[in-house]
């Protein structure tokens, strides 16, 4: 719930070793340390703020196919 992303893009994440990793409180209860993931989101926004992190592209509308329509 602090972090808005996919289970498994933060799976993938900590694979790469990009997340903190998760540990075990039960066999199918996974958890992670709140100051660990409080370190990583303060230092993406820094790198976020200095340029580092690269951007989505934005869609190229005019490769649509179809458009909305407009209301009259």
């Amino acid at each position: 719930m602090i972090v808005p992303l996919a289970d498994t893009t933060i799976y993938e994440m900590e694979i790469r070793g990009e997340f903190p990793r998760r540990y075990y409180l039960t066999p199918r209860c996974v958890v992670w340390d709140l100051g660990e993931v409080e370190t990583w989101l303060r230092q993406r926004r820094k790198d976020s703020e200095a340029g580092r992190i690269r951007k989505a592209p934005s869609p190229d509308v005019r490769l649509r196919k179809t458009r909305p329509m407009k209301k009259r």
